[in-house]
């Protein structure tokens, strides 16, 4: 049972005090009642898509294999005392001082020499494999989305539903993303500005059984479904927050994460955000003749950099840092020798970042090697496949099993430690150190509680910053186990609150913040 069909299932007051829960009117729901994982119901992963090829080798340099970088990048390698130091072995580029911050606070991983077997160093064609998740040339679907069909397998008919009013994948930007491309539509929805009502006007359309028929009655769906999703997105984006003042307005990525970041907070239950990133086909001028730690690609470099660093920190200050999960790929790296024209050709491997609060704060792969001789057109060798990178993403992130990921696929994966030990959802509420907790945090409408009972009284009430009580949530006996007990919050004006809960075994005060 999903969370919003149980809390549309019990019996939430309409009184004048609109927390009020009685033993006679409501049973706290025990977690022996849910026979699923609970564990990534509000989980969010965003990938962002450097577009063009990535110059790995400019972007995490292997420092101890310097001397043959010199040898092999003249026009584009930067000086060694610019380089920002990671490890004694590498470093990043001197545009990257808010990832190496992240990296730094054990907010960032990095996976090295990431790629697939017999590169295409094609754009279109590697970015497709990169997308759908797989070699295989006539392949429909995207690797989320073959994912969501397992969970959705009728999308997009009857969606959205009371149940599922939000779109299940955003696609920020006009296009909707491959990746969450499904048998039978895609599951992304596109987003250009979250705080723009969206009507893209009515239309209906009743299918006679015809070929004519059935393709009207599909526009007539996406029609519906496309203004039903932009009321929800406008709804969220209005009522989320962004606390971080290291957006910079000028940054086009950062303000789409700024919006994310306000649509996770506004309550919005979309599980998936796509970005792009332009601009990375560096053939030339991808540094400044005279100083090549500058330049278009120390540009892109930068903005991803300082994009990610202030999403973070706007996660980290709304408290929902442990809900979100961030990735960079790039559809391959850049070969190994630069070129005449101060720039880089199309290669193989190249590193991804992994970035938030419960990833594996480590670099998984070892350097590339560069040899003072190397074979014309060279790319880094791949060591790691991206399959494996998604698979483990999907198994530790969204919690997918591993038979279930490996149908997803067609590779044989090899599943890598991504996360650390970290309370990541609702299903490691029992771990945390204070044990009762209100989630999601920030709320809008609903929150839930959860607390753990001995097999006592337990009284849990509402009050505002200034002590005063706005409600009771719950008064009453609850047996010996954790319990999860909905609330209404949507009369509470926008702000912070507290619940002070009342027990034998010890009483607790737990913060929350409302959103409007």
């Amino acid at each position: 049972m999903k969370r919003r069909k149980f809390i549309k299932n019990v019996s939430l007051s309409s009184a004048a005090v609109p927390f009020l829960f009685r033993n006679h009117q409501y049973s706290a729901i025990s977690k022996k009642l849910f026979e699923y994982s609970r564990g990534a119901e509000d989980r969010v992963l965003v990938v962002i898509r450097l577009n063009g090829g990535n110059d790995g080798l400019n972007t995490l340099i292997p420092i101890d294999q310097y001397d043959n970088l010199v040898i092999q990048r003249p026009h584009v390698l930067l000086p060694e005392n610019t380089i920002i130091p990671v490890t004694a072995e590498n470093g990043f580029h001197a545009a990257m001082t808010g990832m190496a911050s992240m990296f730094n606070n054990g907010n960032l991983a990095i996976v090295q020499n990431v790629g697939y077997p017999e590169q295409n160093r094609s754009h279109f064609r590697s970015m497709d494999i990169w997308s759908y998740g797989t070699q295989d040339e006539d392949a429909t679907t995207g690797w989320l989305g073959r994912h969501l069909d397992t969970k959705y397998p009728n999308f997009p008919s009857d969606y959205p539903n009371e149940d599922y009013p939000d779109p299940f994948a955003i696609s920020m930007g006009y296009e909707v993303s491959s990746t969450c491309q499904g048998l039978l539509g895609n599951f992304s929805h596109t987003v250009t500005d979250p705080f723009q009502d969206v009507n893209v006007g009515d239309f209906s359309s009743i299918n006679d059984g015809t070929y004519y028929g059935s393709h009207m009655e599909y526009l007539s769906t996406i029609i519906a479904q496309t203004n039903a999703y932009g009321q929800q997105v406008n709804a969220a984006a209005n009522a989320g927050n962004s606390m971080s003042q290291l957006y910079d307005p000028e940054n086009r990525l950062a303000m789409q994460l700024k919006s994310v970041a306000q649509m996770i907070s506004g309550g919005l239950k979309t599980k998936i955000y796509i970005l792009n990133l332009n601009g990375f086909d560096t053939h030339s001028e991808q540094v400044v003749k005279t100083d090549t730690t500058q330049g278009a690609h120390a540009d892109l470099l930068r903005r991803l950099s300082n994009a990610v660093e202030a999403f973070q920190e706007d996660l980290q200050l709304l408290g929902i840092e442990k809900r979100v999960a961030g990735m960079t790929f790039s559809e391959f790296g850049r070969q190994i020798a630069s070129n005449a024209s101060d720039g880089t050709d199309h290669g193989d491997a190249a590193p991804l970042f992994l970035f938030g609060s419960c990833l594996s704060n480590t670099i998984i792969g070892p350097n590339p090697v560069i040899q003072p001789a190397i074979q014309e057109q060279a790319g880094i060798p791949l060591q790691i496949d991206f399959r494996d990178v998604y698979a483990s993403l999907l198994k530790d992130w969204f919690e997918v099993s591993e038979a279930e990921v490996q149908q997803l696929f067609d590779h044989q994966v090899s599943f890598m430690p991504l996360m650390q030990a970290c309370n990541l959802g609702i299903s490691d509420l029992s771990k945390l150190d204070v044990e009762s907790l209100v989630y999601p945090n920030p709320c809008v409408k609903h929150a839930t509680l959860k607390v753990i009972s001995k097999g006592e009284w337990v009284k849990a009430e509402i009050v505002d910053i200034s002590g005063r009580s706005c409600g009771v949530i719950y008064d009453g006996n609850l047996d010996l186990d954790e319990h999860h007990i909905p609330f209404e919050t949507k009369k509470l004006p926008r702000g912070t609150y507290r619940v002070i809960i009342q027990k034998k075994s010890g009483n607790e005060s737990v913060q929350f913040l409302k959103m409007n």
